[in-house]
């Protein structure tokens, strides 16, 4: 076996670590021999993971439902068997309450008013709409329409889409992704690099805060949006769950929803304006609110119930440290079913998250048959909610089992692509932290590189459970495989990840394969082995890179007058 970095090039490693962050990945290596991989570390117990987990037996995996039994009684098995330990104060489980929000009537359309004439806008076809709020009855009536750009207030920008309107009891719409993305200009915002202020969670967040009645995000474009019309339709279909206003009291908007190209240009129109020059105007500095002179009216009818979902933790205890945690992070949830379709049924969710997933299980295992045990604990976090809005992680996160400031650190996996080996790891949304220079020196003794992702653009570092670590404060790292193959380089790794986006990705083609070829995401598994291995073993704190936005959080959190306190 390739022996783990040792502890002095990780020392090395993290003393460059700030002056390497933002330098570019260096050319594809020649093909480094198979890795040694830890016994527990093999493609066929991988695969039957991977396979049980997204069978449909599972019913894709909703939060819940049956499938939530099924596959959570599954994985505490699988814990037990390999001789993990209960990651909660004896329990397996976190307790994470949400409601449930189902809309009853399908039919419902949007409403504009323009010039005295009424356009009507079909769910699914033209828009997906719903409400944040659970109530059973929610009547927008005739609410004025502002178009508000990218309904983004920056002020580290300079930015501020809200500037010289109130916005209370109306209707907003605005451009999904941020100015930076349509400009391509590196010095607005982060170029073509999606910032935090492009996401929809943003979006909504900021509008409810503004007092808005509704928010409707124009998908532009598959690229602008990170996927296609499809997976809003898809995700939408069926129960919407959100943490309780107990849990989380923050705004909540009336109404929320999404418009296609298309039907933004129709609903502009239909009020005097052409949606593209207004778009383009959008993405230049001064742009200013357009009041649309139109309203919008939607009646939505929900069911509304209460559900308890559950994290899945499971740990090895740390022999001289075991209040000091590493944590690895897969979510398990995934969509469910939706028995309108015809033909298969199921979101098996195979690829998301059922690599993550598998992976997970997988480094327990190794974890867990270790001769020398852990220095530090190290916790195998499966939270639920995350196709929801990271409602499992948010909620660990304000109520942690292990104290943030006695985290060491996060990494997350999920949706992995298996295809085959490849010359690097991919480090999404790359140049945050020193993680990333202690994964350069694991991934050396491999003969492999760090890359960044390919599309920024998808703001792939907001989607998934670390960033409620990191925007806490915690070190965390969302890894994945490499795209540059030893068969067909970059072209090939990155065709195979566009066609998964455009064609499985959230949709009930997300299945399992068994010709799946897992040399490459088990190498992976291997580094992020050899990684959580010298975190655990050593006293390393790795540490957010100086011009990290997460930096300050950490910084106080780790200040000497936090000490002592709960973490939550």
């Amino acid at each position: 076996m390739r022996a783990a970095t040792s502890v002095l090039l990780v020392a090395a490693t993290l003393a460059a670590g700030a002056a390497q962050a933002g330098t570019p990945s260096a050319a594809s290596p020649a093909a480094a021999p198979p890795v040694a991989l830890a016994p527990q570390i093999n493609a066929a117990d991988f695969a039957t993971f991977d396979k049980t987990l997204s069978s449909d037996a599972f019913g894709g995996r909703k939060p819940g439902t049956v499938g939530e039994q099924r596959t959570t009684a599954w994985l505490v098995d699988r814990f037990k068997r390999m001789g993990l330990k209960p990651g909660n104060h004896g329990s397996w489980f976190q307790t994470v309450p949400a409601d449930s929000i189902t809309l009853l009537n399908p039919d419902v359309k949007l409403h504009i008013t323009a010039h005295g004439k009424d356009t009507a806008f079909a769910y699914r076809t033209d828009m997906m709409v719903q409400t944040l709020q659970a109530k059973p009855l929610i009547d927008l009536k005739h609410s004025p329409v502002v178009f508000l750009g990218y309904g983004v207030e920056a002020p580290n920008w300079h930015w501020n889409d809200y500037k010289g309107v109130d916005v209370k009891g109306k209707t907003v719409i605005v451009l999904v992704n941020d100015p930076g993305f349509a400009s391509g200009d590196p010095k607005l915002f982060n170029g073509r690099a999606m910032t935090y202020y492009g996401r929809w969670m943003y979006k909504y967040a900021e509008a409810a805060l503004k007092g808005a009645a509704a928010c409707f995000i124009v998908h532009t474009s598959d690229a602008a949006a990170g996927y296609p019309f499809s997976v809003l339709q898809n995700s939408g279909s069926g129960p919407q769950l959100s943490l309780p206003t107990r849990v989380d009291p923050a705004p909540r908007l009336p109404v929320a929803g999404w418009l296609t190209h298309e039907a933004a240009t129709r609903l502009f129109a239909a009020a005097g304006f052409d949606f593209d020059k207004l778009a383009t105007a959008a993405g230049k500095p001064g742009f200013k609110p357009v009041p649309l002179n139109a309203t919008a009216s939607v009646t939505l009818h929900d069911k509304i119930g209460h559900i308890e979902s559950h994290n899945v933790l499971a740990m090895v205890k740390g022999s001289t440290k075991p209040n000091e945690a590493v944590i690895y992070t897969a979510h398990w949830d995934h969509l469910g079913t939706d028995p309108s379709l015809k033909g298969h049924q199921v979101y098996s969710g195979a690829i998301d998250n059922g690599t993550g997933l598998s992976m997970l299980l997988e480094l327990a295992d190794a974890f867990a048959h270790q001769k020398t045990p852990p220095q530090r604990s190290v916790l195998f976090f499966m939270p639920t909610l995350e196709e929801s809005g990271l409602l499992g992680s948010q909620y660990y996160a304000a109520r942690p089992v292990f104290r943030l400031d006695k985290t060491v650190a996060d990494i997350a996996v999920d949706a992995l692509p298996i295809i085959g080996r490849a010359h690097d790891m991919t480090v999404i949304g790359k140049g945050q932290s020193q993680l990333e220079d202690m994964l350069a020196g694991v991934l050396k003794t491999q003969g492999r590189v760090i890359s960044p992702e390919t599309t920024p653009e998808n703001g792939f570092y907001f989607r998934s459970d670390h960033f409620n670590f990191a925007k806490a404060g915690v070190p965390a790292m969302l890894a994945s495989s490499g795209l540059d193959l030893l068969d067909g380089g970059k072209a090939a790794g990155e065709k195979a990840a566009e066609d998964y986006t455009a064609h499985r990705y959230h949709t009930t083609n997300d299945v399992f394969n068994p010709n799946w070829d897992y040399s490459g995401i088990l190498e992976d598994t291997q580094a992020l082995y050899d990684l959580g291995r010298e975190l655990s073993r050593t006293g390393v704190w790795p540490q957010w890179y100086s011009d990290s936005p997460f930096r300050a959080a950490r910084r106080k959190m780790m200040a000497p007058a936090a000490k002592g306190k709960p973490g939550g």
